[in-house]
C-alpha cells in the first residue's frame, strides 16, 4: 500500500468467521467430503412462503427499483410496531420510534458511531458478541469488558458493575437471550437494566435477535417503565424468520435516539430495495403458529447437538434458550476444536473468541438438520 491504514483499524481484525470460512474453503479443496460447519447460526431453513411471494410479486411491478426513503416504507415500520405490540406487548410509534436498518449488526456500527467519540468508555460483556467490541474500537472508543459468568446464571454483576469507575461510560451492550451463553432474558434483569443506566446516564443497548429462538415468552427491555429514557433495542428478522441473508433488521427507542443513528445511516446508504421491505413486513405478520413449528424443529436439533457434546464431554445447560448449545469443556476446548476441524471435517465454535471467560467453552449452531449432526458425531468418533 502506498499509505497506512487508518490509526483506528489497528486493533481490529478481519471478523473471526470471515477468516475461519477461508479455511474451511481450503480444507474443502483438499477433502473428499466437505467440512460440516456447525459454526455460524445462519438458519437454513425456507423463510415464510408469504414473504418470498411478496418479494417476487413486487419485484415484477414498475416504479420500485429506485432509491427508497432512508426513514424505511411506512408498511414496514408498521409492520414492525405491530410485531411489538403483539409479541413484546410494547407500543411504538411507527413515524419516529422504529427504524428499519440493512440487519441489527448495522445497527451496532451506526449506534456506535452516533453516540461515541473519541475516548468515551463503552461496557461490553465477555462473553459476548465480537462486534460489540470491534465497533466501538473503529469509533476510538475504550473498552470496558463485563464478565458474566457460568455460576451467575451468566448475568451482569451488577455489584461489581457498580465498583468501577463508571466516569465517561456513556454506553452498555447487553444481550438476551445471550449469544453466546443462551442464558434467558427476565423481567427482574431488565428492570435492573434500567435502573442502572437511569442512575449512572448510560445508555443501555439491548441487542434482542434470539428472543423467539426456543423461547414461549419473548421479552423486550422496552417494557419496562422509563426504559425509554435511557433503552435502544435492536432485533432482527435474521433468526427468527429464517431471513439472515435478507439483511432486515431495526432498532426501536425514543424519537431522538432514533433520529441521531438515522442522521448517521442516511450518509451511508439510500435506502432498503422496496419489495424486500414489504416481503419483511408480510413475515413479521406471521401469527404464533410459525414460531412453534420454527421451535419444534429447533427443540430436535439442540436433542442432536447435545449427543455430540455428551460424547466430547461437555458439560451444557439444556434449558438454554437461543441459536446455539453452548458447554464447558476445559482447558483445551480451542485445541479440541482445531483438532475436529482438521482432522474429522467438523467445526465447532471454540468460545475464546467471545472472550476471556469463554476459553474453556465450545459453541455449537443449531443451524442444521438433524442428520447432519448425526453424520458429524459418527466423523468425530473416528478421531476421539
Amino acid at each position: 500500500m502506498i499509505v497506512e491504514a487508518a490509526e483506528r483499524t489497528r486493533e481490529v481484525r478481519e471478523y473471526y468467521f470471515s477468516r475461519k470460512n477461508r479455511q474451511i474453503a481450503e480444507l474443502n479443496a483438499r477433502r473428499d467430503t466437505p467440512v460440516i460447519n456447525l459454526g455460524i447460526g445462519s438458519p437454513d431453513r425456507r423463510p415464510p412462503q408469504e414473504a418470498i411471494d411478496t418479494l417476487c410479486d413486487m419485484a415484477q411491478q414498475d416504479g420500485v427499483h429506485a432509491y427508497q426513503s432512508y426513514l424505511g416504507a411506512p408498511q414496514l415500520r408498521e409492520a414492525f410496531a405491530r410485531w411489538y405490540e403483539r409479541y413484546y406487548d410494547v407500543k411504538l410509534d411507527p413515524s419516529c420510534e422504529i427504524q428499519p436498518l440493512t440487519g441489527s449488526k448495522e445497527g451496532i456500527l451506526l449506534l456506535s458511531l452516533a453516540f461515541l467519540d473519541k475516548g468515551d468508555k463503552v461496557l461490553v460483556p465477555d462473553p459476548g458478541y465480537p462486534t460489540y467490541t470491534s465497533a466501538s474500537r473503529l469509533c476510538e472508543a475504550q473498552i470496558l469488558s463485563y464478565d458474566l459468568r457460568e455460576e451467575d446464571g451468566w448475568m451482569p454483576d451488577f455489584d461489581a458493575l457498580e465498583a468501577m469507575d463508571l466516569s465517561g461510560v456513556k454506553m452498555m451492550w447487553t444481550n438476551y437471550p445471550n449469544m453466546p451463553t443462551g442464558a434467558p432474558a427476565s423481567r427482574a434483569l431488565y428492570e435492573r437494566l434500567v435502573r442502572f443506566g437511569l442512575e449512572h446516564n448510560i445508555l443501555i443497548c439491548n441487542d434482542n435477535p434470539y428472543s423467539f429462538i426456543l423461547n414461549d415468552k419473548p421479552l423486550s427491555i422496552l417494557s419496562v417503565p422509563r426504559a425509554r429514557e435511557c433503552c435502544v433495542e435492536l432485533n432482527s428478522l435474521s433468526k427468527a424468520h429464517n431471513m439472515s441473508g435478507w439483511r432486515v433488521g431495526m432498532i426501536a427507542g425514543e424519537r431522538e435516539y432514533v433520529s441521531e443513528l438515522l442522521k448517521v445511516k442516511s450518509q451511508m446508504d439510500s435506502g432498503m430495495f422496496r419489495p424486500l421491505q414489504f416481503a419483511a413486513a408480510a413475515a413479521l405478520d406471521r401469527g404464533p403458529e410459525w414460531f412453534e413449528k420454527l421451535n419444534g424443529e429447533y427443540r430436535l436439533r439442540k436433542q442432536a447437538a447435545a449427543r455430540i457434546f455428551d460424547y466430547l464431554g461437555v458439560k451444557y445447560n439444556p434449558d438454554s434458550q437461543g441459536l446455539f448449545l453452548w458447554g464447558k469443556r476445559g482447558p483445551d476446548a480451542e485445541a479440541v476444536s482445531d483438532r475436529l476441524l482438521e482432522e474429522a471435517g467438523v467445526f465447532i465454535t471454540p468460545g475464546f473468541i467471545f472472550g476471556k471467560n469463554g476459553r474453556e467453552y465450545l459453541r455449537i449452531s443449531l443451524c442444521a438438520e438433524p442428520g447432519v449432526f448425526e453424520e458429524a458425531l459418527e466423523r468425530i468418533r473416528k478421531v476421539i
